[in-house]
C-alpha cells in the first residue's frame, strides 16, 4: 500500500487492514492498528447515520454557523468594556486562535469523516486520561442523569474521551440560546407573564427540526444564514454610510469617537494606573469576543452526515479566515466608529436589538424602520443557534454510544439515518430554559451556564493537543498529510499558538474578581481547573494510562476510502449553477 497515495492509505478493510504496511524512504514502517474492542475504534456495524446534508448546506453553516447574539449585540458590551480599538484587538485576537483551532480539527476531519468528530479523535490519537479529565468535569454536572447506570457509568468514563465535556457545553447551550431569543421578543411584547408560552413554543420549534431529520436541519441552517449573513452586510454597508455622512441627518462622524472619548476605554478597575486599568479593559473584551467565537466546530461534526465531506468540509476551513476577516472583524470596526464607548444607551442592557451599537447609530441618525427589523433578525439567529447547538450535542452523544462509552440504546437510528435517542436525550437539555421563568432557579441555570462556557476553552485547547498527537504520528509512520484534501502549511505552528492563548483565556477568565471579590464568580470561573487536574492526575495514576506513542497511533480502521465517501464533482453549465459554485 503506497503511504503518499491518500486514497490507497485506507483501502483495506477487515482482515486486510491488519496487514503490513508499505517501505518508507528510511526503513520499515507498518501502519499501527489497534483491534482491542475496549477501544471501539471500528463502529461500521451500528453507525448507521446517512450522508444527506448537501454541499450548499454545509457552506452555509461554515460561513454563519456563528453569527448570533455574540456579534450583533455582544459587540456593544465589547465597545462598552474595551472601546473601539481594544474592541477590535480582542476580536482579532480570539478570531486568530479560534481559525488556527478550526483548521487543527479541519485536518482531522479531513482525514477521517467519522461519527464522534474530535472527541473521538482524542481517544484515538492522545492519551486515555485527558479523556477522563475532560469527560469527567463536565459529567459531575449531568451525574443526575447517569444516577441509575451505578457502576456502568464509571466503567463507560475510563474509555470516555473529552466528548462529555462538550456534549454538556452544547447541550446546556441550548436552552441559553432559547432563553435569549425569548429576551429578543421583548422588543415587541414586554409583559413577562408571557415568557412560558413564547419558550415552550421556541423550544417546541427547535426539538421539532432536529427530530423532522436532518435535511430539514439543513434546509432550516441554510435560510438562517443566508439572513445572517444579508443583517450583518446590511449592518455593516448601512453603517459606513452612516460614519460617512449619507444619512438623513448628514452628520458626517468618521473617526470622531477614536479621539473622544478615545479609543481604549478604561476598566474602572485600577483608577490610580490609567495604563493598567486600559489593559485590564482591553483583557475583559478578549473574554466577551471569546465567547461569542465558540461553536465554530459544528461544520466538523456534521461530516459524517455529509456528502463528499473531504471536500466539503476542506472548502468550508479554507473560507473561515475571510468570514472571520470581513463579518468579525470588519462589524467591530464599523461599531466602534459610530458610538461611542460611554454612550448612556449603550451602557443600558436591554436583551434585544435597542442595545446594539447600530441600532443606537441609526436609530439618531434618523433611520426609524431599522430597529425593529434587526431586532427579528438577531431572533432567527438566536434561534438557528439553539437549532444548531442541539444537532451538535446530539451527534456528539450518538457518536459516544456507538463507541461504547454511553449506553447502547443512545445509538439507535431510524431507517432513513436518524439518531432518534440520542435527538430525544439531548432535546430534554432545551427545556431548562423554563428555568429562565422563576427567578430563584434561574440563579442555577447561570451556574450552569457560566461553567460550560470555560469548558468551551478546554474543548478547544483538546481539539489542539490532539491535532498535535495526530501531525507526530503520522510523521513518525510516514503518512504524507500534503496528500490530504484538506491542510495547513502553517501547522503545527497554530496549533502551539491556540493553546497558548487558551491557557492565557482560561486562567483571565474571572480577573475582575481579584479586585471586587465575589466567591459565587470566582468558583463558576475557575472551579474547572482543579478538577481537570485532580482527574487527569488520578486516572493517570489509578489506571497507569499512558498518551499514545505515535507509532501505536490507529490511522485505519473504520476510516472510509475516498471512494467510499466523496462523489464525482460535476461543474455546472448554467449560469446560476456557476455562480452557485463559486459562494456555495
Amino acid at each position: 500500500m503506497d503511504q503518499n497515495d491518500y486514497g490507497a492509505q485506507y483501502a483495506a478493510k477487515t482482515g486486510d487492514e491488519k496487514t503490513e504496511g508499505s517501505s518508507l524512504e528510511k526503513g520499515t514502517q507498518e501502519l499501527a492498528v489497534q483491534d482491542d474492542q475496549a477501544y471501539h475504534f471500528d463502529p461500521a456495524d451500528l453507525d448507521q447515520v446517512q450522508r444527506r446534508l448537501k454541499q450548499r448546506h454545509v457552506q452555509m453553516i461554515a460561513i454563519a454557523g456563528t453569527l448570533g447574539t455574540g456579534l450583533f449585540l455582544g459587540s456593544g458590551a465589547a465597545l462598552r468594556e474595551g472601546g473601539p480599538l481594544g474592541a477590535l484587538i480582542g476580536y482579532a485576537l480570539v478570531g486568530t486562535v479560534g481559525y488556527a483551532t478550526l483548521c487543527s480539527l479541519g485536518e482531522m476531519t479531513a482525514f477521517a469523516p467519522i461519527s464522534g468528530s474530535f472527541p473521538h479523535y482524542a481517544a484515538r490519537w492522545a492519551d486515555p486520561a485527558l479523556g477522563f479529565a475532560l469527560g469527567c468535569h463536565a459529567y459531575r454536572a449531568c451525574i443526575h442523569c447517569w444516577a441509575s447506570t451505578g457502576k456502568r457509568a464509571l466503567a463507560l468514563l475510563s474509555r470516555c474521551p473529552p466528548v462529555w465535556n462538550y456534549f454538556y457545553t452544547s447541550a446546556i447551550s441550548t436552552p441559553v440560546e432559547i432563553s435569549a431569543a425569548v429576551v429578543l421578543l421583548t422588543f415587541w411584547d414586554a409583559d413577562t407573564g408571557h415568557a412560558a408560552a413564547y419558550t415552550a413554543a421556541i423550544t417546541f420549534g427547535v426539538c421539532a427540526i432536529n427530530i423532522f431529520g436532518v435535511r430539514w436541519f439543513g434546509e432550516a441552517e441554510f435560510c438562517f444564514s443566508i439572513i445572517k449573513i444579508f443583517l450583518i452586510t446590511l449592518l455593516i454597508i448601512t453603517g459606513l454610510v452612516v460614519d460617512l455622512g449619507g444619512g438623513p441627518d448628514h452628520d458626517r462622524i468618521g473617526f470622531r469617537y477614536w479621539k473622544e472619548p478615545g479609543p481604549i476605554a478604561s476598566a474602572g478597575l485600577e483608577p490610580k494606573h490609567i495604563g493598567l486599568d486600559r489593559l485590564l479593559a482591553l483583557i475583559s473584551v478578549i473574554v466577551q469576543a471569546a465567547f461569542s467565537f465558540q461553536g465554530m466546530e459544528l461544520v466538523a461534526i456534521a461530516a459524517s452526515e455529509t456528502q463528499s465531506p473531504r471536500r466539503n468540509i476542506a472548502k468550508a476551513v479554507r473560507r473561515v479566515f475571510w468570514r472571520i476577516l470581513v463579518f468579525y472583524i470588519l462589524g467591530i470596526l464599523i461599531t466602534g466608529m459610530l458610538v461611542p464607548f460611554n454612550d448612556p444607551d449603550l451602557l443600558q442592557s436591554s436583551g434585544t436589538a435597542a442595545e446594539s451599537p447600530y441600532v443606537i447609530a441609526f436609530t439618531r441618525a434618523g433611520i426609524k424602520v431599522l430597529p425593529a427589523f434587526i431586532n427579528a433578525c438577531v431572533f432567527t439567529s438566536a434561534f438557528s443557534a439553539g437549532n444548531s447547538f442541539l444537532f451538535s450535542a446530539s451527534r456528539i452523544l450518538y457518536g459516544l454510544a456507538i463507541r461504547g462509552q454511553a449506553p447502547r440504546i443512545l445509538g439507535y437510528c431510524t431507517k432513513k439515518g436518524l439518531p432518534i435517542a440520542a435527538i430525544l436525550v439531548s432535546a430534554a437539555f432545551a427545556w431548562l430554559s423554563f428555568m429562565n421563568v422563576s427567578s430563584g432557579a434561574e440563579t442555577v441555570f447561570n451556574w450552569f451556564v457560566n461553567l460550560s462556557t470555560t469548558a468551551g476553552f478546554f474543548s478547544w485547547g483538546a481539539i489542539c493537543v490532539t491535532y498535535l498527537r495526530f501531525y507526530k504520528g503520522l510523521k513518525v509512520q510516514g503518512i504524507d498529510r500534503t496528500k490530504f484534501s484538506y491542510y495547513s502549511n502553517l501547522q503545527p505552528y497554530l496549533a502551539w499558538w491556540a493553546i497558548g492563548w487558551l491557557i492565557f483565556f482560561i486562567l483571565i477568565n474571572g480577573f475582575a474578581v481579584f479586585w471586587v471579590w465575589n466567591t459565587d464568580s470566582f468558583i463558576t470561573a475557575y472551579i474547572n481547573i482543579p478538577i481537570f487536574a485532580v482527574l487527569y492526575v488520578f486516572w493517570k495514576v489509578f489506571k497507569r494510562t499512558r498518551s499514545w506513542r505515535p507509532d501505536e497511533m490507529d490511522f485505519v480502521t473504520a476510516i472510509p476510502t475516498v471512494e467510499e465517501t466523496e462523489l464525482p464533482e460535476v461543474p455546472s453549465t448554467t449560469f446560476w449553477g456557476k455562480i452557485g459554485d463559486v459562494i456555495f
